[in-house]
C-alpha cells in the first residue's frame, strides 16, 4: 500500500467517522474521525511533496463543506426527518390543568404508598404519594395537594 493509498484511506475514514458521530451520539466516533483527518494531512505532507499546505488547506475545506451540506441536506431526506424534530413545544403543557381540581376528593389506594403509591381517584388510577406516612392498600386517601404532575393524598380518619 503506497501512502498515496493510506492518504485516501485515511481521508475517506475521517468522514465517514465524523458523519457516523450523527447516529452514534457520544463524541468518540467524531473524535476518530477528527484524528483520521488530521492524520491524513500529516500522511499528505509526505505523499505529495511540496503540496502540504494545499493539501491540508483543502482537507479543511472539505470538511467544511461535508459538514455545510450535511446540514443542508440531511434532514430533508427521510432518514433525517425521522431523526430530527419536527415541531418545537412550545405549546406544550407539563402538567395536567384538570389534576387542580382533584384537591379534595376521595379515592383509595390501590398499592401501599410508601410514600409513593397509586390510588384510584375520582375513577382513574393515580401515582400519588404522601406527606410522608405510609398508608396500606386499600385504605381511603383524600387529594390534600397538587404540585403540577404531583398528587399529593392523606389518609382518611
Amino acid at each position: 500500500m503506497t501512502v498515496a493509498h493510506v492518504f485516501a484511506v485515511l481521508l475517506i475514514a475521517g468522514l465517514f467517522l465524523i458523519g457516523a458521530e450523527i447516529f452514534v451520539p457520544g463524541g468518540i466516533l467524531g473524535v476518530f474521525g477528527g484524528v483520521s483527518l488530521l492524520a491524513a494531512i500529516v500522511v499528505g505532507f509526505k505523499a505529495f511533496p511540496g503540496y502540504g499546505v494545499p493539501v491540508a488547506v483543502g482537507i479543511t475545506l472539505l470538511v467544511a463543506l461535508a459538514i455545510a451540506l450535511w446540514m443542508r441536506v440531511f434532514p430533508h431526506t427521510a432518514l433525517g426527518k425521522k431523526l430530527t424534530v419536527a415541531r418545537d413545544m412550545s405549546d406544550a403543557k407539563a402538567a395536567d390543568p384538570d389534576l387542580a381540581g382533584l384537591v379534595g376528593q376521595h379515592g383509595a389506594t390501590i398499592t401501599a404508598l410508601r410514600p409513593g403509591g397509586f390510588a384510584e381517584i375520582d375513577g382513574r388510577r393515580m401515582d400519588v404519594v404522601t406527606e410522608g406516612a405510609m398508608v396500606e392498600s386499600g385504605k381511603q386517601v383524600r387529594v390534600v395537594a397538587v404540585h403540577g404532575n404531583r398528587i399529593v393524598v392523606a389518609p382518611v380518619s
